[in-house]
């Protein structure tokens, strides 16, 4: 779960009913295909086997949801090029506003299992959309309290700037410079029926 989307609209309460205005999008054009990101993840693969001397002591970390896919595909194709395996986890960060009134979103961290332990293990977290960076700090600490890793590196399909904390991803997909009323909205067919990248406008 990334940080990527602009805080929602307020949620308007009263003592008959609830309603959640939902904002209005317009599509503004295809970053990737569904190849162009297999693709993506394929030099991806490669890089990290590169900067990390092979794949002896690598833990691939998903942040929940699109990430944990993107942590499996390239753990298969880390696994084909090096002909061993690597261990994949996830990790559930969800968003929550502490006060309605002032469209304050923050991430909070679900209790999770990764699946394998992080101590003395060079992690790569992985994400698809990299904002602000308070999803990562969230996913960060996180990881250690699981743990002490020798080593925490941030992988991201896309890179789409404005952050507010200082976070940098050391493996990118794609940089997309956006304005803070755009959203990048990733599709992977393990989640959504679908694999693209596309660009929308938030328009109210």
């Amino acid at each position: 779960m990334s940080d990527n989307h602009p805080s929602s609209p307020a949620t308007e309460t009263s003592e008959s009913t609830q309603s959640i205005r939902s904002p209005r999008l317009r599509e503004k054009g295809r970053l990737m295909s569904g190849s162009e990101i297999e693709r993506t993840l394929v030099r991806l693969a490669h890089e990290i086997v590169e900067r990390n001397h092979g794949c002896d002591n690598l833990g691939l970390v998903g942040i929940k949801r699109r990430g944990v896919p993107l942590a499996q595909r390239i753990a298969a194709l880390v696994e084909k090029i090096e002909k061993q395996p690597v261990d994949t986890g996830m990790l559930d960060i969800s968003f929550y506003r502490d006060d309605l009134s002032t469209r304050d979103i923050r991430p909070v961290v679900e209790k999770t299992d990764i699946g394998f332990d992080v101590t003395g293990r060079d992690i790569i977290l992985m994400d698809d959309v990299l904002y602000t960076g308070r999803t990562i700090r969230a996913a960060m600490d996180a990881l250690f309290d699981h743990g002490r890793p020798k080593s925490v590196q941030l992988l991201v399909l896309i890179d789409r700037g404005h952050r507010e904390l200082p976070i940098e991803a050391r493996f990118i997909g794609r940089t997309v410079p956006t304005s803070r009323r755009e959203i990048i909205e990733v599709k992977l067919r393990e989640i959504d029926d679908d694999e693209q990248v596309t660009l929308v406008e938030l328009l109210d």
